[in-house]
């Protein structure tokens, strides 16, 4: 079964959603349904059983979020179960379902490893009726019977195939087997490979299928490149990144907030005119920020993906992406927002040899436009701003007192002494600092993807039902989302691995 959109409204009022259902798509600035939420959302009011295939960034948390919250009796506890394959993607779903259910009275709780077993049982206990939840960590407490009355009655698969990538599948098999038969049950994924669909066929009955394809491409004009890095570098990287390109002006995303007011400070102590953007900003100081930009006072933009929602910058010249983006759709959103209007652009990726499957998966659903380069070296920018400062002062036009400063120099020194101290003067402010070596050289990089599960990304630990939320730093050792811990990529141990060296390599090396 399959709906067209022509059979939809375009408002969503014409859904027959609840009155504090609708209040909270007003609130989120939602104004007409997607594509993805045209087909979806009357399918799941009816209690119907969906496979969904459509990529992050076509509103599919809104499509399967909307109709859950609006069928949740708040009295009746736990009702609704999202897996995440990641726990940051965990907590932005619950992040949005909490706002657009919390006129209702809706709590939403998230489950993932490295966060404190205690806190997230009592957070179910105290009758959060959603639940979004990393896999290993879920099943650990299932098995362990430490969620009483657990019995969801609507259950989500987002991003399916990427828990299937991860290693999660036996893990989802194991939970659907504790989980209530009498469910609705949505999968909601971006390719659906034979694995996916034996899994829709096995815990499904009748799935009606829908099918959003992306549209949109990368441009022609952007030169899109990924500098492989260790973990720790990625401010530094940054830094030599700007130094290199100059931008006129740049927008540098970040999965969270804290990654986006943490860079901004670094950059800001650095010397840059720099500004954040996300939802922790009001709709002032967003304004502000805004102005700042447009009118040339901040050059660079670090911003979250949502906050960053329909931001229109112009002569945007660079897009880095602090981390790789969670799909294709996400990273071609981001990096459509430079080369524009038959202007040329560049974007840049920073990617860690732990991300070597999620790269080549974004490869394959990106135009194959994306390649590897070796970070600028301290060199190499230096020589870049001496031609730049050369292009300038060829280009820059006499002063109408030049001629009269340069007479009075001219009777102190001689003409060639002159010209090299001021020259000196003006090239001592394109000086960089540090001798650090960042980053793998194109042949360190292996893309080999390791077997098995991948470590879990950036992880954010919870402090009780959205809205109130804090958030920390992930750090390596930590445990991944099932609790376990993570170690370090080996050759033994399935990570990716150089193609010329196993060694460890040093972070800063000079060169």
């Amino acid at each position: 079964m399959t709906i067209k959109d022509t059979e939809i409204g375009n408002d969503f009022q014409s859904f027959g959603l609840r009155p504090e259902i609708l209040q909270g798509i007003t609130e989120a600035g939602f104004e007409t349904p997607s594509p993805i939420q045209k087909q979806a959302i009357p399918l799941v009011l009816e209690g119907k059983d969906i496979i969904a295939q459509a990529q992050t960034g076509t509103g599919k948390t809104a499509a399967y979020g909307l109709p859950c919250l609006n069928r949740i009796n708040v009295a009746n506890g736990m009702q609704v179960l999202v897996l995440t394959p990641t726990r940051e993607l965990a907590l932005q779903v619950s992040d949005e379902l909490y706002k657009l259910g919390k006129n209702l009275g809706i709590k939403t709780t998230t489950i993932y490893g490295g966060a404190s077993y205690t806190k997230q049982i009592s957070q179910v206990t105290k009758g959060a009726q959603v639940a979004v939840a990393t896999p290993g960590r879920l099943l650990d407490l299932l098995k362990g019977k430490e969620l009483k009355n657990f019995k969801p009655s609507m259950v989500i698969l987002d991003e399916a195939d990427e828990m299937l990538d991860m290693g999660f599948m036996e893990d989802i098999e194991s939970i659907f087997n504790l989980l209530p038969e009498e469910r609705q049950t949505l999968l909601f994924s971006a390719t659906m490979p034979d694995a996916i669909k034996k899994l829709a066929s096995k815990y499904q009955t009748h799935p009606a299928h829908v099918k959003i394809t992306p549209t949109e491409k990368s441009s022609k004009n952007i030169e899109q490149v990924y500098y492989v890095i260790d973990e720790s570098e990625r401010d530094a990287a940054v830094v030599r990144i700007l130094d290199y390109e100059n931008p006129y002006k740049a927008i540098i995303f970040t999965k969270t907030k804290k990654e986006a007011d943490d860079l901004k400070t670094n950059l800001n102590f650095k010397g840059y005119p720099v500004e954040a953007l996300h939802g922790d900003l009001n709709q002032k100081q967003r304004e502000q920020v805004l102005k700042s930009l447009h009118n040339g006072q901040v050059k660079i933009l670090v911003a979250t993906d949502v906050a960053a929602r329909g931001l229109d910058v112009k002569d945007l010249s660079l897009v880095i992406n602090f981390h790789l983006p969670f799909d294709s759709e996400s990273y071609t959103h981001r990096i459509g927002r430079t080369g524009r209007a038959g202007k040329s652009g560049k974007a840049v990726t920073l990617v860690t040899t732990r991300e070597s499957r999620a790269l080549l998966r974004l490869k394959g659903t990106s135009g194959n436009n994306l390649t590897i380069a070796s970070l600028p070296t301290k060199k190499e920018v230096q020589v870049r701003r001496e031609q730049d400062f050369l292009d300038k002062i060829i280009a820059t036009d006499i002063h109408t007192d030049a001629e009269e400063v340069l007479e009075k120099l001219l009777k102190l020194e001689d003409k060639k002494s002159v010209a090299l101290k001021l020259l000196s003067t003006m090239l001592d402010k394109t000086k960089i600092s540090g001798a650090e070596k960042i980053g793998k050289s194109v042949g360190e990089w292996n893309e080999t993807p390791p077997p098995g599960r991948r470590g879990g990304g950036g992880g954010r630990s919870s402090g009780g039902y959205r809205g109130g939320r804090e958030s920390r730093d992930s750090s390596k050792g930590k445990p991944n989302e099932s609790g376990r811990r993570q170690s370090s990529p080996s050759k033994k141990e399935g990570g990716p691995v150089f193609a010329k060296s196993a060694k460890k390599t040093q972070r800063f090396r000079n060169k």
